[in-house]
């Protein structure tokens, strides 16, 4: 029983720590800077600080949000293209200042987010474990409004996404479940509102 413990113990610890990131892998992309200039090669970024680095022939290149317009990655992890734009954003309500995001969908309803890491609580389903602490990617989700405006969805649900579709919700419904999407992953999200921008 010892040894199982020892084991449970070990596999847990290993898994904890032998998560990755996508922003700690370099991805194929282009940046887009201010100067409208267009740079490509590997590209690695951190939202949490809105940074770039962009790697080019052993050359090492970093950017802020207030250089870049707009950057693309080719997520290996995803099998995706994912597009990002440094929007005038104020978390505080004080005054704007250039943040990265991601576009979700793009259309009546435009959605943005921006990844964060959280720890969070997980039961292992073990008796003698019970729960573990581990760090988990999280998507903050926004509304980009027609003024320009960029809004938070405080932790939206399936429900709160439905509300924002208000008489087509019958639609959007029969669809994500006609092609069984989740409203909580946020690539099966993106599908879900560009059908609904698509109505």
């Amino acid at each position: 029983m010892k040894q199982l413990s020892t084991l449970v113990f070990v596999y847990f610890s290993v898994a904890a720590h032998a998560q990755q990131f996508p922003f700690e892998f370099w991805h194929e992309g282009k940046i887009v800077l201010e100067t409208s200039d267009t740079l490509r090669g590997l590209v690695k970024y951190d939202l949490q600080n809105d940074m770039l680095q962009l790697k080019v022939r052993n050359q090492l290149e970093s950017y802020t949000a207030r250089k870049v317009l707009f950057f693309e990655i080719f997520d290996q992890s995803a099998k995706r293209y994912r597009q990002f734009f440094s929007l005038p954003y104020s978390e505080n309500n004080t005054y704007n200042t250039p943040t990265f995001f991601e576009l979700v969908a793009e259309g009546k309803l435009t959605v943005l987010t921006r990844e964060r890491l959280e720890y969070r609580t997980v039961t292992t389903g073990f008796y003698y474990y019970g729960n573990y602490t581990r760090l988990v990617l999280v998507n903050i989700y926004f509304l980009l409004k027609p003024n320009g405006k960029i809004e938070q969805l405080n932790n939206p649900r399936r429900r709160d996404w439905l509300e924002l579709m208000k008489n087509k919700e019958d639609d959007v419904v029969t669809f994500a479940k006609e092609n069984r999407l989740d409203f909580d992953d946020k690539f099966e999200l993106t599908r879900i509102i560009e059908y609904f921008n698509s109505l």
